[in-house]
């Protein structure tokens, strides 16, 4: 959810790192995202659980990931 937002809100992703428990928004907030980007007009709730955590998996291999951390990178990478 936090990614999502921050994209909508046109924020450079590169260097946002999720806080483990840190908590935004509200549920309401948090489906709207979800509904927004996962790209089915009408989801199941099997097809929200299954992007949400594709997603999930996918953001954290990133940010565990040396080639996609700014500092190591700097800006050879720029908007990859």
């Amino acid at each position: 959810f936090q990614y999502l937002k921050r994209f909508d809100q046109g924020y450079n992703l590169d260097t946002f790192c999720y806080e483990a428990h840190s908590v935004e928004g509200n549920p309401a907030e948090c489906l709207q995202q979800f509904l927004l980007h996962c790209g089915i007009a009408d989801p199941s709730w099997s097809e929200l659980r299954n992007f949400t955590w594709f997603l999930n998996v996918q953001l954290r291999d990133c940010e565990a990931s040396v080639f996609c951390n700014p500092d190591f990178v700097q800006d050879t990478l720029q908007g990859f």
